[in-house]
């Protein structure tokens, strides 16, 4: 594999979200550690480096040109979620530097750092789970964060549900609790759905009686 798919590699590994799981943030964590293509893990780096020398590096070392209006994007949908898991840290020199300061520059963590030299040998595994008992999986905190703001149902036959957080979801579990409840308290009901997950219950054996398939993509 070339440097980009061990990057996006380590990245699954160490439990970033999939969204952070692409070749942007392989190589925003490539620039950070000064790790070129023909570089070993081993010889990774640590350094502070702002934004826009991340853009620099990835076009002289990588090919990969972004514009400049990319910076913010890489801010917040990299190098902030890159924080959260305790790979990065935000202007080691002056943590009380303010975000949108131009002097912001970002450095990979000890931690983190010493994880990475470990990649491809054969104590990459035990470096990986000490890294992630220590740190945790972001992508395991961010589904424990959800979970905390599901809203359970229990329908008609007992079975329950959980509809995610958002308005439209409040107005379902209305209609489910006190629509249905009220005024169609025989009601069956055949299927449910919210916008994170399309199927999220459905009576196939009554719904193959009415004639009515329903599958993900209705």
């Amino acid at each position: 594999m070339g440097k980009v798919s061990e990057a996006i590699d380590i990245l699954e590994a160490l439990g970033l979200p999939k969204a952070q799981q692409n070749e942007r943030s392989a190589l925003t964590i490539l620039a950070l550690i000064d790790l070129k293509e023909d570089t070993p893990w081993s010889e990774s780096k640590k350094r502070a480096i702002k934004i826009h020398d991340i853009l620099l590096y990835v076009h002289k070392y990588y090919g990969k040109k972004y514009a400049e209006n990319t910076r913010e994007t890489i801010r917040r949908q990299i190098l902030h979620q890159f924080e959260q898991a305790g790979i990065v840290t935000r202007n080691p020199d002056n943590p009380f530097r303010p975000t949108n300061s131009p002097k912001t520059c970002y450095a990979i963590t000890d931690d983190a750092l010493e994880t990475l030299k470990k990649y491809g040998t054969t104590d990459w595994q035990v470096a990986l789970h000490e890294f992630v008992k220590k740190k945790g999986k972001l992508i395991e905190k961010y589904e424990k964060r959800k979970k905390k703001y599901l809203i359970p149902v229990n329908l008609p036959d007992g079975t329950s549900i959980d509809f995610s957080p958002g308005r439209h979801n409040e107005l379902q579990v209305k209609i489910l609790t006190e629509f249905q409840t009220r005024f169609c308290p025989n009601a069956k009901v055949i299927y449910v759905g919210d916008a994170a997950r399309k199927l999220l219950y459905i009576d196939e054996k009554l719904s193959k009686e009415l004639k009515i398939p329903i599958t993900k993509h209705d």
